[in-house]
């Protein structure tokens, strides 16, 4: 593959059912029972779900209703998010003994940039399995991965070969991988869009490959030049050790609806309580302050007010939310509320972060 761009080793590593499997781990009469975690047969949404729960159609953000209408025989245990981050930080350890280019997305997934490395290993497929090895063997948890040039080619890889397999897409192959490539299996091509891109005719890779710039860009605003680009192989953001968050939020799901505003309120002050602890142990702050509000229905509502100045203090975020809540009369009882700043301190780092970044033309094998 003869290109312009620079080409790096990247690896994705992606825990398999992370939570579920966790569960499993300290308590083995759960393995190989459908198991769910988060929630319960009357309400509350499931935050994940093992292989055998899938098999009957369960996963993450349904209803604890509907989960346990799926498969009757369904077990539900309670989420132990500590426990969680205490595992994934023994992971992430292990990544670090291969690379300082470690880039954790969530608890259960990160890029590592391994194109130099500790090990002196030349091969990004070696490295991965040898990680995914490792995981086995000291943790007891599976992984899979995906290994290629870019962040995208790799995050896509991943999902190849679940569970606890990877695939490797190398230099001479990304072309024709991506041209083959089901465009629902892009990544960040959701229902909606991919619908729209149904409709357009591009179902594959090769069909979005044969529209314009301009014709992408018309119909997708500014990700019809993200799709330009990573259909022909091109994604240049580095793996980043240290990611700068765009948001910072806190939210509860209720156990019983609540219809009273009286009862809202209570509820986000305890929310805006935990949103400062989080604003102040990140030193962040933030403009915009969003309300989200989740219905009995499920139907979502965001609400959100921009201020001339940066907050980060309770009380300026709770008057806000509160008159958020005010904006509009409620269209039913609610299960969830949310509060959320965006547009924050950290932009500025962003941009100083963009200038200083170089990169670097590689040619390799994989």
């Amino acid at each position: 593959m003869k290109t312009d761009f620079p080409l790096r080793k990247i690896i994705h590593v992606d825990m398999d059912a992370f939570y579920a499997s966790v569960e499993e781990l300290d308590n083995p009469e759960l393995i190989g029972k459908p198991l769910a975690v988060g929630g319960n047969e009357i309400r509350g949404v499931v935050s994940a779900a093992n292989y055998e729960a899938r098999k009957y159609g369960v996963r993450s953000a349904m209803s604890g209703y509907l989960a346990k209408k799926n498969c009757p025989h369904l077990t539900f245990v309670k989420p132990r998010f500590a426990r969680y981050k205490e595992i994934s930080q023994r992971i992430r350890s292990i990544f670090f003994e291969y690379t300082d280019l470690v880039e954790p997305l969530s608890l259960d997934e990160a890029y590592l940039d391994v194109t130099t490395n500790k090990k002196g290993n030349p091969s990004a497929t070696l490295i991965a399995r040898e990680i995914r090895k490792r995981i086995f063997d000291e943790i007891g948890l599976r992984a899979s991965a995906g290994i290629s040039i870019n962040k995208f080619i790799a995050k896509v890889a991943s999902d190849f070969n679940k569970p606890n397999g990877q695939k490797t897409v190398n230099p001479e192959e990304v072309l024709q991988f991506l041209e083959d490539l089901e465009i629902r299996k892009f990544y960040g091509v959701g229902k909606v869009t991919a619908e729209k891109m149904y409709r357009l005719g591009i179902f594959t890779g090769k069909d979005l490959k044969e529209n314009s710039l301009e014709f992408l860009e018309k119909n997708f605003g500014k990700g019809g030049g993200h799709y330009f680009n990573v259909v022909r192989g091109i994604h240049n953001s580095p793996v980043k050790p240290h990611r700068i968050p765009k948001s910072v939020g806190a939210e509860r799901t209720f156990s019983e609806n609540l219809s009273s505003e009286v009862f809202m309120l209570e509820r986000l002050e305890h929310i805006a309580t935990e949103l400062e602890k989080r604003l102040k142990k990140s030193k962040i702050a933030g403009k915009t302050i969003t309300l989200k509000i989740k219905y009995s229905d499920f139907t979502l509502q965001t609400r959100s007010k921009t201020l001339p100045y940066f907050v980060t203090d309770k009380s300026l975020i709770l008057d806000t939310a509160k008159e958020l809540l005010y904006q509009e009369k409620m269209e039913n009882s609610v299960r969830l509320l949310g509060i959320s700043l965006h547009n924050l301190n950290t932009d500025k780092k962003k941009t100083e972060a963009k200038k200083d970044s170089v990169s670097l033309q590689l040619q390799f094998e994989f």
